[in-house]
């Protein structure tokens, strides 16, 4: 099994059913090192499914005190090539560092995140 964290839309059971034809089971969790921004949605498949034209997005800062809260859902390969789907260019997947000490994948900016060494 995969894990992926969410802190936005992935955590809506309407997108989950949507998504994955499912509703997802998950754990608290708060992703370190990341603050909270939001993105203006150009796809229009991904605002009528989520129901919002601005979903929020990670921000890579490095800082310890900086953290997200969500929760991290465990899905199939499938599922996780699906969520990679639904997610927009403005986004990319990395494997997160979380407070309980698991990793996990989250989608994150992309323009943040490239530019991290």
């Amino acid at each position: 099994m995969e894990k992926l964290f969410s802190y936005g839309t992935l955590q809506l059971e309407h997108v989950q059913k949507e998504t994955f034809g499912r509703l997802l089971t998950g754990e608290k969790d708060v992703l370190i090192g990341y603050t909270l921004s939001e993105v203006k949605i150009k796809d229009q498949a991904v605002v009528k499914t989520s129901g919002k034209a601005f979903h929020p997005i990670l921000k890579y800062t490095g800082k310890h005190s900086d953290a997200v809260e969500g929760t991290v859902f465990a899905i199939t390969a499938a599922e996780l090539a699906q969520a990679d789907e639904y997610e927009v260019d403005e986004y990319m997947r990395v494997l997160g560092k979380f407070q309980s000490g698991k990793k996990a994948w989250a989608y994150v900016c992309a323009e943040t995140e490239s530019g991290r060494q």
